[in-house]
């Protein structure tokens, strides 16, 4: 069990104990309509680890309730995430869509109870019908019809009589409740399209609100644990349990916060816009936060599940470092796999005063790994050395090979350089040599003092191998659009080496390669006669900020709030509540922006005369709870040099794509400093985003002319090279060039 016991367990435990269950039954239930990622396996691991930590059981469901988007290709990769896990559901995956018959019965059951009725109203009036926050709802006129009309026009509806949007039905519950999802929510929708499993047989669909909760209950779920965005659905789900009067026992709904990671995007429909634009290759490009992306990169399920059970379990949403992902494989990885020597750049060494060859014994693990192994290098005076460990003019601080300084070849010889070797262009491409023999590794009896190791391969017995440089798929903490795509997120070495046990012996399938990081053998593209390896991870955190100077002479507070414990987050007050469910139902706020604005009242006051302004609230939030609250927290005593009407105009010329969100960001730091108005920014800055297809052709023509072996390589089948592509259109237009347009006109032109 984990060493810290969340508050989730704490009302597992609370239930056992009073005899609630005799058994703890959770579940994992996602929709097959995409690849999990990295925030399914925070559930995953929650869901099964509960039950396995109570000596209970959890079930692996797909909630398969819209035949438009779900296909057995992501039921199988969410069985393969499970699996790799290392969680077992046991014999049977159970799905929603085996639950249509007796759901619909259960709709009938309320039809018949007169707490379910067919609607005839159309998406838009059932919107207006529903009120505001402020203002109670009014029931449609087709509530009043009778049970038996309902129950015709229900079984017309499954029969495929109807057109789509013609009717719904919705539950009868209490138009004027302060919660807006009980305003007789919908619990049926007509859908004309074959179920990938149950194919022509339904024209009428179960809403989650509906399914979910009888699902649970038929499976006998004792805990339904869901991410804060289904907080408010509570209801509804009490309420249908209720109202059929199941037998007890009967499954609780308990909300915790999902999994928000910086420098990462986990919505599905931007994962589906990097695989099916090609900025990526593929759900499994190792680059995605997809499970099986982390998969082929070379993360072991081990280092997952431990940064799972880290992060914990939270009643508050945040984002985690992905800083702190990195180090748990970093950490799992560290005594488990062999250290081997790989040059990236290579740069030949003769050694002039050695002759013959031998080999050398080598650990392949430090000291402090509680693990044996090791090799037998081939040495002989012909050697590689990394181009980036020599240095004819060194900084200050190298410690690597130079005219005057040696070097040890790590397990191997001191040497010293006698001779730098360059080409007709200056450019150095061999380094003459001398070796100590008296200056072996392990018997060393030179007294030469040298500061630094390097790695280094055989010539003659190197082997070749392609290196994939991963890195961060986007350059920002909180990316936003294909705009923030990091250019550098990969980069293809084709000429490097390593020694030749890692190639003929194969003592592992990841590595250190000293100095570099950890890499895998990539499971798809690794062969025995074209080596392919993945970076996973550097040796330490290359994106590490550094530490910002603290405040200085910072005035004593008067009072201070009440800690809050760790995972609690205080309670909203009833006005702050009251702006919450403003904004997320009248304006259908993300509940993580709607928070922001709602505890803050000189925020949502803001964010109100914006959106008087301008009707665009999505957009204007955004702006507000990320660029403006920034403002206010660095200013809290000094006058905005902007107001809400500037802001409004912002967000219009982001909606009218006048703008991009990144020149946007420009624009709000113009503003803030000088308090010109958006308009007069972008026009003295020559902002504009560039939507015109002839300008924007004319550029990739001139990215494409410069680069033709990448052109080629793209027409050979290399299609990650689209990303780079884009980048670089949207590189020689300062970022002002519509990404829409360049991704149709990049993917036209290179495919002409």
């Amino acid at each position: 069990m984990s060493e810290t016991k969340d508050f989730l367990r704490t009302i597992v435990e609370e239930d056992l104990k009073a005899g609630k269950y005799e058994q703890v039954h959770t579940r994992f239930p996602p929709e097959p309509n995409g690849f999990p990622h990295i925030g399914h396996a925070k559930s995953i691991v929650l869901n099964f680890g509960i039950a396995r930590d109570y000596e209970g059981i959890c079930n692996l469901r797909m909630d398969d309730t819209d035949p438009t988007k779900e296909d057995m290709k992501y039921v199988e990769a969410l069985k393969d995430a499970v699996k790799w896990l290392g969680f077992d559901w046991g014999e049977k995956v159970y799905f929603t869509s085996d639950y249509f018959g007796k759901l619909y019965d259960y709709a009938v059951d309320l039809i018949k109870m007169e707490k379910a009725y067919v609607d005839s109203l159309n998406e838009e009036e059932i919107r207006e019908y529903r009120g505001t926050v402020t203002e109670p709802g009014r029931r449609s006129k087709y509530a009043e019809r009778s049970v038996e009309e309902n129950l015709d026009l229900f079984e017309r509806m499954k029969n495929g009589e109807f057109e789509e949007g013609a009717h719904v039905l919705r539950a009868k519950i209490d138009m004027s409740s302060p919660n807006m999802k009980m305003r007789d929510p919908l619990l049926y929708r007509i859908r004309h399209a074959s179920h990938y499993r149950v194919g022509e047989g339904w024209h009428v669909y179960p809403m989650y609100d509906f399914a979910h909760c009888l699902s649970d209950y038929m499976e006998g779920i004792t805990h339904s644990l869901c991410t804060l965005e289904f907080e408010n659905n509570r209801d509804i789900y009490d309420w249908v349990i209720e109202t059929l009067g199941l037998e007890p026992p009967r499954p609780y709904q308990y909300e915790f916060a999902r999994l928000n990671m910086n420098y990462t995007v986990m919505s599905k429909r931007k994962l589906l816009e990097l695989v099916e634009g090609n900025y990526v290759n593929g759900w499994d490009d190792p680059r995605l936060p997809t499970i099986a992306g982390y998969r082929r990169r070379g993360y072991t399920p081990e280092s997952i599940v431990t940064f799972c059970e880290q992060i914990g379990v939270a009643k508050a949403n945040s984002t985690v470092d992905v800083a702190q992902l990195e180090f748990c494989i970093r950490d799992d990885l560290n005594t488990k796999v062999p250290r081997v020597m790989c040059v990236m750049d290579p740069l030949k060494v003769t050694i002039v005063n050695y002759e013959g060859s031998e080999l050398l014994d080598a650990s392949y693990y430090p000291h402090d790994v509680p693990k044996e192994g090791s090799r037998k290098l081939p040495f002989s005076k012909e050697v590689y050395i990394d181009r980036a460990d020599f240095s004819e003019n060194p900084p200050k601080g190298y410690y690597r090979l130079t005219p005057d300084q040696p070097v040890r070849l790590k397990h191997a010889y001191i040497i010293a350089c006698k001779e730098v070797v360059k080409d007709e262009e200056g450019n150095i491409v061999e380094i003459k040599a001398e070796y100590f023999p008296d200056s072996k590794s392990g018997s060393d009896t030179s007294g030469i003092k040298v500061r630094s190791a390097i790695q280094w391969v055989e010539v003659a017995s190197a082997k070749p191998v392609e290196v994939r440089l991963y890195d961060r798929l986007f350059k920002c903490e909180a990316p936003e659009g294909l705009e923030d795509i990091n250019p550098d997120s990969l980069k293809v070495i084709k000429n490097a080496l390593v020694e030749p046990a890692v190639v003929d012996e194969k003592p592992d399938v990841r590595f250190q390669f000293e100095r570099e990081g950890y890499f895998y053998a990539d499971p798809v593209d690794y062969r025995d006669d074209a080596p392919v390896f993945n970076k996973i991870v550097g040796l330490k955190d290359s994106w590490a900020k550094k530490e910002k100077p603290k405040p200085q002479n910072k005035p004593k507070q008067k009072a201070q709030k009440p800690v809050q414990k760790e995972g609690e987050v205080a309670p909203m007050s009833a006005e702050e509540q009251g702006r919450f469910d403003r904004f997320t139902h009248e304006y259908k706020l993300n509940p993580e922006v709607a928070n922001t604005l709602a505890r803050d009242a000189k925020l949502a006051d803001f964010f109100d005369e914006a959106v008087a302004v301008y009707e665009s609230p999505v957009t204007i939030a955004n702006i507000v709870a990320n660029e403006v609250a920034r403002e206010f927290k660095e200013h809290p005593d000094d006058a905005l040099r902007f107001g809400p009407k500037e802001v409004a105009s912002l967000a219009k010329m982001l909606d009218e794509e006048t703008i991009s969100s990144k020149i946007a960001k420009q624009v709000f730091e113009e503003m803030a400093k000088t308090g010109k108005s958006p308009e007069t920014i972008v026009e003295e800055k020559d902002l504009k985003q560039i939507s015109d297809p002839v300008q924007i052709a004319a550029v990739i023509d001139d990215v494409i002319a410069k680069n033709p072996e990448n052109v080629a390589k793209y027409k050979e089948g290399n299609q990650k090279l689209f990303g780079f592509f884009v980048g670089q259109v949207l590189k020689a237009t300062g970022g002002k060039a519509n990404p829409k347009v360049v991704n149709d006109l990049v993917r036209e032109k290179l495919e002409a």
